[in-house]
């Protein structure tokens, strides 16, 4: 509490004017200044402070914030990661709790936080500038009650170059085409040439190579190549397999850009920001996230005419049986109120504020990968479509739930089997289908091997080599941000 302090009496006198002044409307009005204390359950106080606590802590100096750390969690050999979380939040009692979905959809069902419809009821909290996709998805899993809200957002969205559509006579995307629609869209770029002078029709993501690619499409999809409860591996599923097909197409076509990660950069800013192949004009599409849209701005002041001038966006490809969600749009922090609080009113006056309009104004403008999830606070230029990257919703299923149960190592070694399978793949040994139907059999019985290597092993004795991943999602999503497919 008193670090926080520090941090904020080390900004400027003239910082702090201009912040409190720009959110005047939302200030503290009320005359009743008696000191009210509260816990926030953040990953780390300095990074508490620096988001959220120095603004709120100037404009309600009659609340004082205890950081209740969870990057201090110790985590045990063979000991349940999310079972000590939970352990550190009962023993702490947190008045805000900040949560992953699947985290704050668990509290929710056992009933350990606090039901916000008497409190948005109450002071009129406007929910309307929301995205209407993150409420949606927030009710989603606490059945259909708002137990707590969430003030920013990742998102990506499809950006293209209106010019050379126009150039090369092809019609442009538009919002929710499925992933064969724009894989065929972009095959209808012309794929000859070499150097500066060829041109793709899309980058999708930092794919190299089919199983990258595939995995990826599948990704998209909600597809999961293993069931954790049952421990049942479907990578073999038609649905995989059509996921890959497509992705061996689209990558036969040439008109896929595929990053080349051989070699460091040397050279200018300016041509740093050209080799970029969405500004460089490289590429017809590419799957972007806001950090697109400073570098387009940014190109343009120190590039002139060089860059890309004529764009806009739409929707990410969406998956046709759900075509109202996205894997590509994720909601990172929820924050709630604990149903055990003494403090009610005063976690709410935080949960309200960063929230509310006026935290959302005065913030939009630092970008740091996420968006405001007041949308009237997604700047861009004029004209381009920035419901794109709002218009869907977080998908509902968390794909990576209870992927904690998995033996640690199992990823690790199921990755490296799904290397030798799809190089024959590649030197045509096997069939895709063939490849799959190997995985689907040596990666059972690998699941099984580590089970009952993890059954027999001592208690608390752990595994001779690192945690494969799965472990880290846990931590990643009750800490920082959900965890997210790998492009």
């Amino acid at each position: 509490m008193q670090y926080g302090k520090k941090i904020a009496a080390a900004l400027s006198g003239a910082l702090i004017a201009g912040l409190a002044a720009g959110c005047s409307a939302g200030g503290n009005d009320e005359t009743n200044n008696e000191i009210t204390s509260m816990k926030v359950m953040y990953y780390d106080e300095r990074a508490f402070y620096q988001q959220y606590g120095m603004l709120f802590s100037t404009l309600y100096p009659e609340v004082e914030i205890e950081v209740i750390e969870t990057s201090r969690v110790v985590y045990e050999e063979g000991k349940d990661m999310e079972k000590a979380m939970q352990d550190f939040v009962e023993e702490q009692k947190p008045d805000v709790l900040m949560l992953g979905a699947s985290e704050y959809a668990r509290m929710a069902s056992e009933g350990k936080l606090y039901n916000l419809d008497t409190f948005i009821q109450k002071d009129k909290f406007d929910l309307e500038g929301i995205a209407p996709g993150i409420l949606e998805y927030i009710k989603q899993q606490s059945d259909g009650i708002l137990y707590g809200l969430a003030p920013e957002f990742h998102s990506q969205a499809l950006f293209y170059n209106k010019d050379l559509f126009s150039k090369h006579g092809v019609t442009p995307p538009t919002d929710g085409m499925s992933w064969e629609e724009v894989l065929q869209l972009a095959a209808r770029f012309p794929t000859d040439g070499s150097g500066e002078d060829r041109i793709y029709g899309l980058r999708a993501g930092y794919v190299t190579d089919l199983y990258q690619l595939g995995m990826m499409l599948g990704n998209r999809q909600g597809l999961s190549y293993i069931n954790p409860t049952t421990q049942q591996l479907t990578i073999n599923s038609d649905s995989w397999k059509k996921a890959f097909e497509t992705a061996d197409t689209a990558l036969k076509s040439g008109s896929l850009y595929v990053e080349d990660r051989s070699g460091g950069f040397s050279g200018s800013y300016e041509d740093y920001l050209l080799q970029e192949p969405f500004i460089g004009q490289k590429v017809a599409m590419a799957i972007e996230s806001n950090y697109m849209l400073d570098q387009i701005k940014e190109a343009k002041t120190r590039l002139k005419d060089k860059g890309v001038q004529n764009w806009d966006i739409v929707t990410v490809p969406i998956n046709p049986a759900n075509p109202n969600e996205s894997t590509a749009m994720s909601v990172g922090q929820i924050f709630a109120i604990s149903a055990q609080t003494a403090n009610a009113d005063a976690a709410w006056k935080f949960v309200q504020y960063i929230n509310g309009d006026d935290f959302a104004r005065v913030t939009s403008k630092l970008r740091n990968g996420s968006f405001p999830s007041r949308t009237k606070y997604i700047e861009s230029e004029e004209g381009i479509n920035m419901a794109a990257f709002y218009s869907m919703k977080p998908m509902a299923r968390d794909m990576y739930r209870d992927y904690d149960k998995l033996p640690r190592d199992f990823l690790m070694k199921f990755d490296g089997l799904t290397q030798q399978e799809f190089q024959g793949v590649k030197d045509g040994s096997l069939t895709i289908a063939e490849a799959l139907d190997n995985l689907q059999a040596k990666g059972q019985q690998l699941l099984a091997d580590e089970l009952e290597k993890e059954a027999t092993a001592e208690p608390g004795s752990g595994s001779d080599s690192g945690s494969s991943g799965a472990g880290e999602m846990i931590v990643t999503e009750v800490g920082e941000s959900s965890a997210v497919p790998a492009e």
